[in-house]
């Protein structure tokens, strides 16, 4: 069982105990009177926190120290570490008391993503800071990526919203006209519209940039 996880994560664990403690959830304790994974769950907050700002300092240095904090806020949060549990089938290797396991416990967002801190943990005391490292990169270098092309963005969509407003009542939409580009350096072009009618174009590397762009250029042709 525990082999089909270690594949799913790509680490294998010295210390076997370790990982399943890192599985094991307090209500699975309680009732088998062994250790929960919840002390690992605090380490895994801290280690996750070192990581994705160290990585973010040497590799985002056009940010500066309140963007860099936007972003891991963003990043490292019980939303995208359900997702990491999500892509490697974490519920199917959880350790569930029966009350978890009658309520869908291992479809919980918040029981998942804390599972995934304390494996976190887990790798680094079994073994060290390379693999731990290795293993939150791969997972979230995506979402800080998108989050560090957003994060500077003046929210011109509120701005625009809010001047149309005072015309009277107006439906505003955004839609993705196009994208080109290879996967890792995609553009994206998006269209707002107000009442049907076309207001301006823009583009950007993500399609929330596309669409800041597309209501800055409608702001300015007010």
């Amino acid at each position: 069982m525990l082999e089909n996880f270690e594949k799913n994560i790509g680490y294998i664990f010295k210390d076997k105990n370790l990982l399943k403690t890192a599985l094991t959830h307090t209500s699975y304790a309680y009732e088998k009177r062994v250790q929960s994974n919840e002390k690992l769950e605090f380490l895994g907050d801290s280690i996750l926190e070192f990581i994705s700002s160290n990585y973010l300092y040497k590799n985002y240095i056009n940010l500066n120290e309140g963007e860099m904090t936007k972003v891991r806020a963003s990043v490292v949060c019980e939303k995208s570490l359900y997702k990491i549990a999500i892509k490697h089938n974490f519920g199917d290797f959880l350790y569930l008391g029966k009350s978890e396991l009658s309520n869908n416990g291992n479809k919980n967002e918040a029981i998942l993503a804390d599972s995934v801190e304390a494996v976190i943990a887990a790798i680094f005391l079994d073994g060290g800071l390379e693999p731990v490292q290795k293993f939150i990169i791969e997972n979230l270098a995506e979402e800080i990526k998108i989050a560090s092309q957003n994060v500077g963005l003046k929210d011109y969509k509120t701005v625009l919203q809010e001047k149309l407003q005072h015309k009277g009542t107006v439906n505003i939409e955004y839609n993705i006209l196009n994208e080109s580009g290879p996967d890792h350096s995609k553009v994206f072009e998006a269209e707002v519209k107000c009442n049907g009618k076309q207001l301006a174009t823009g583009k950007g590397t993500s399609k929330k940039a596309a669409e800041m762009e597309a209501a800055k250029k409608a702001i300015e042709q007010l």
